[in-house]
């Protein structure tokens, strides 16, 4: 399936970019977008970027997107019995 979008071209001319660049960059930012608001995997959202899995994982480390993801709610709760189990260990 194939999705066009029209751009005007004042747009492309105050990003100063071509057509393909500036399909490129929003790929790339919808991408990251669905990836952190996790609409799409890792594996899916490198597709969608045009990057290899690595490729995509840098470009996440230079949006200041973590890989790893943690449910906030239950977070601490995870933790606590982690700390626990490791005092058992001792």
């Amino acid at each position: 399936m194939s999705l066009n979008i029209k751009i005007p071209e004042t747009i492309l001319l105050s990003t100063r970019q071509t057509g393909k660049e500036f399909k490129r960059e929003a790929k790339r930012a919808i991408a990251l977008k669905f990836y952190k608001d996790e609409k799409l995997s890792l594996g899916q959202a490198a597709e969608l970027a045009e990057f290899t899995k690595f490729e995509f994982i840098k470009y996440l480390g230079d949006n200041n997107i973590s890989i790893f993801r943690y449910d906030n709610e239950n977070y601490s709760e995870e933790l606590q019995c982690d700390i626990e189990n490791a005092e058992r260990c001792l």
